[in-house]
Formats: C-alpha cells, structure tokens, sequence
C-alpha cells in the first residue's frame, strides 16, 4: 500500500483533512491540493502540496505535478465542497456558476487530468464526496446546492460507466449533516450528534481498497432518520 498514491482536494479541513490523515495512517502517499498551501503542508510534512483553485481551472498542472513526483495515480478523492443556501429563484448566476465550478466542474476536470494513470494501474478507484442533497431536496434554500450534488452524483456514476473496462471504479459518498464547519453554518442541529468526519474516512478507505469485483457506487449516510436515508 506504501506505493499506493492518492489525490485529495479539500484537506484543508472537515472530511477532507479526516480522509488525508486516514489514508496517511495507512501508508498511502499523498497529494493535496488548496487555495492557502502553508498550513496544509505544515499538517502534512510528508505530503507533496500544491496550489489548487477550482475556479482557476488548474486541474491538468496538479496532476502533472504529482505523476512527477510519485510515478503513479491510484486513486483521486473530491472532497472540496461549496454550499450558498439560496432556493433556485433568489441565486444568482455568479453563486450558483460558483458551486457548479467547485462541486461539479472542478472534480470533473481533476478525474479527467487524472485518467491514463488510473487507468494505468488497472484499479484506479474515484471518490466524489457528494451529499444526501444529492438524493433529495430537503428545503428550499437547500435546492441549489442540491441541484449541484445531484449533478456530483451523476458525474460519479458516468466516470465509473466510462472507466469500468479499464479497471476504474466510482464511489459517490452521501453523507448528511457531518459534523464540519460547513454544517454547522447551515444548521442548528446539535454538533455531538452529527456524522464524524473520520466515519466517513472509513467509508472512503472502504470504497478505495475493496477489488475491482466489489465496487459499490453509491454509499448514503445519515445521522437523522429520514424516509429513505
């Protein structure tokens, strides 16, 4: 597993950071990419970090940067998420093109700088960290963030169809409430009863290591008791 090399956006914190510090443990080798780099090379020393803004489209230069330093792309994970709680009348265009770009664009442009090298390994998984928003809308103002995970989602299934004869295998993870600054932004649920980051961690790690006769293309998880999840 020590050779094994992941991509993770989003680790500057929330289930970014709890997915880079599991694998970590794990042996695996880490790129990570984020707006402000100082910090997250601090907390990951032995990681290869480098500048990486989705609204900058520069997807392709941090591939090429970690194939450079590590040879080989296993797996990439997703993590970076944009929430504007706004219903789909009062959003405007900037805000809602903003969370296209983070939570749709961006992952996709990654995937694809990524492609030959997963393909290459003859295993390479796909981590998109979605949402229950992605499933269901719950309220209004959740709606077009919704629209966005649920589009998240889509893209998750179409690089699993796409990949799966080259051994490429999409997990989309659907958690609810986490608790992460995000959440507690938009919600007054009590924190202590959210989802752990580092649960979710784990569900990551599970989608990323089970073999290519095992794939699991969705994983939902909640900390409420809804109808269906």
């Amino acid at each position: 597993m020590s050779s094994k090399t992941a991509l993770i956006s989003g680790a500057s914190g929330g289930i970014g950071a709890a997915v880079a510090h599991h694998l970590q443990a794990e042996g695996w080798s880490l790129s990570l990419g984020a707006r402000r780099v100082d910090a997250l090379a601090e907390a990951f020393p032995d990681a290869h970090v480098t500048h990486h803004d989705a609204m900058q489209g520069d997807e392709a230069a941090w591939a090429s940067a970690a194939l450079d330093r590590f040879g080989r792309i296993d797996a990439v994970i997703c993590s970076a998420g944009a929430m504007i709680a706004r219903d789909p009348l009062e959003i405007d265009d900037a805000e809602l093109n903003q969370m296209w770009e983070i939570n749709v664009n961006s992952p996709r442009r990654l995937v694809k700088a990524c492609w030959d090298p997963l393909a290459a390994s003859g295993s390479g998984r796909v981590v998109i960290l979605a949402s229950l928003s992605g499933k269901r809308v719950r309220s209004p103002k959740a709606a077009s963030y919704a629209m966005t995970k649920h589009a998240a989602v889509a893209l998750s299934h179409g690089i699993r169809k796409t990949g799966w004869d080259l051994g490429i295998r999409s997990t989309a993870i659907c958690p609810g409430f986490v608790d992460t600054d995000m959440a507690r932004k938009v919600t007054g649920f009590p924190p202590a009863d959210m989802t752990r980051s580092a649960d979710i961690a784990k569900m990551v790690s599970l989608a990323l290591t089970l073999p290519n006769t095992a794939s699991m293309a969705e994983l939902s998880v909640n900390c409420t008791a809804e109808d269906q999840y």
